[in-house]
C-alpha cells in the first residue's frame, strides 16, 4: 500500500462519469484508491465498497460524487470514518452540506479533486 490513500464515494463503472474518471486519475497518480458504490462489486478492476464504513483504512482524502441530498445522509459515516480532507466536487456542495460537514469537524475542500492532482478530466 502506498502512503497516499483516497476513498471515492460515488465511484462509477460508467467511464463517462466523473466518479469513474476520479478512480482512474488517482490510480494514475499512485494513490491507493477505495471506490465506494453500494451497487457495484468492482470499479476499474478495484474492489468497490458498499459504504465508507466498509473501507478498511482511514483514507487521507475522501472525494465525493453524490448529489447534496444523498451526501447529507452519508456525512455522519464520513465523519465516523475520518479523513484529512473531504473534497466536495462541483455539484455535490450546498450550504447545508458545507455547514454540516464543518459542524462534524471535517476539513472541507470545494474543488475538483481530479484537477487538483494535475489531470484534466477531459483527457480521461
Amino acid at each position: 500500500m502506498s502512503n497516499k490513500t483516497i476513498a471515492i464515494i460515488g465511484a462509477s463503472t460508467d467511464r463517462a462519469k466523473f466518479g469513474n474518471k476520479a478512480v482512474r486519475a488517482f490510480v494514475q497518480q499512485g494513490y491507493d484508491v477505495f471506490p465506494v458504490n453500494p451497487k457495484e462489486e468492482t470499479v476499474e478492476g478495484l474492489r468497490a465498497f458498499k459504504s465508507i464504513r466498509d473501507v478498511p483504512v482511514r483514507p487521507q482524502r475522501i472525494s465525493v460524487y453524490l448529489p447534496p441530498t444523498v451526501l447529507m445522509k452519508v456525512l455522519p459515516d464520513i465523519a465516523a470514518r475520518g479523513c484529512d480532507e473531504l473534497w466536495l466536487n462541483p455539484g455535490t456542495e450546498s450550504d447545508e452540506v458545507i455547514a454540516e460537514a464543518e459542524r462534524l469537524g471535517l476539513n472541507v475542500i470545494q474543488a475538483c479533486s481530479i484537477v487538483a492532482v494535475g489531470i484534466s478530466p477531459g483527457t480521461l
